[in-house]
């Protein structure tokens, strides 16, 4: 299947980001992918909690996901929206950073809240801490697509490698990875974890990405690296969307992810064992 990353530069502000969205999106489909795929935080990127409270909906409400679904039932395609930030009612105030499954009827298919929050010092200066404003999901998500087993994650998630063990085991032939991924720890370990999960889970991962600098009006400022991927279950980089907004367009033959499982059967061979610090 014709498959494309969607690259973007959001602003913290969901009404302008919905159109360079939604024009990327029919970009894609009128280049004939049947499977589009958007970053994380399609709808903002902000770290304004203030903000965010102003700007942000519940699921229901939420305009960003209304009208992609009705772009997705337009086109007659898959999509994944990488995540969007959603109020969700809590006691405590904080949000979900919710991924969705979009069918071709504009039907949502699968939700999965991202798992493991960044919570990093990155350095003196660069801190982050996602669980103040974000409550982590708690369920791994493997989804019947029809064309494939998608195994769901997004960002921060790629460092838990056993995440990923899970959703292969489930079934998932095809990993995704929306990201707004910081562009130090991104020029240093993007690529490579993302070969990893896909070598050891030999399955395609796919990654859309928020790229540069992103406008705000206020909180720290943030820059994301870029290169979206798309990598085979053999390891092997496909696509790399670079640096700057756009689409990347690459074939996914599922036929890949079965050649590789059956030259190393790894997902079948996972062991029980005892220690460290265990009883022998």
């Amino acid at each position: 299947m014709k498959t494309a990353l969607v690259q973007l530069n959001v602003s913290d502000d969901p009404a302008r980001n919905l159109p360079v969205t939604e024009a990327f999106i029919r970009e894609a489909a009128g280049a004939g992918a049947g499977f589009v795929l958007t970053p994380e935080c399609t709808n903002l990127l902000s770290s304004d909690r203030g903000w965010q409270n102003e700007v942000l909906c519940l699921e229901e409400d939420d305009p960003t996901l209304a009208e992609l679904r009705a772009l997705t039932d337009e086109l007659g395609i898959w999509l994944l929206i990488g995540s969007l930030g959603l109020k969700t009612g809590d006691a405590d105030g904080r949000f979900a950073n919710r991924s969705f499954l979009i069918g071709p009827k504009g039907q949502i298919v699968a939700r999965y809240d991202k798992i493991h929050m960044f919570d990093v010092d990155v350095s003196e200066t660069e801190k982050y801490r996602e669980s103040e404003g974000y409550r982590p999901g708690a369920r791994a998500v493997v989804a019947d697509a029809g064309f494939a087993k998608i195994g769901m994650a997004v960002c921060y998630d790629l460092r838990f490698p056993h995440l990923f063990r899970r959703l292969a085991q489930g079934g998932a032939q095809i990993l995704t990875l929306p990201a707004a991924f910081n562009d130090t720890t991104g020029a240093a370990h993007w690529e490579s974890l993302i070969r990893a999960r896909a070598i050891e889970n030999t399955s395609f991962v796919l990654a859309p990405a928020q790229c540069g600098a992103h406008a705000a009006h206020g909180g720290r400022p943030r820059r994301t690296w870029g290169h979206s991927l798309a990598v085979a279950p053999w390891g092997e980089v496909l696509a790399d969307g670079g640096s700057d907004p756009g689409v990347t367009l690459v074939e996914i033959d599922l036929a890949r992810v079965a050649k590789a499982r059956a030259r190393v059967p790894s997902l079948l061979h996972d062991r029980e064992f005892t220690g460290p610090g265990e009883a022998e």
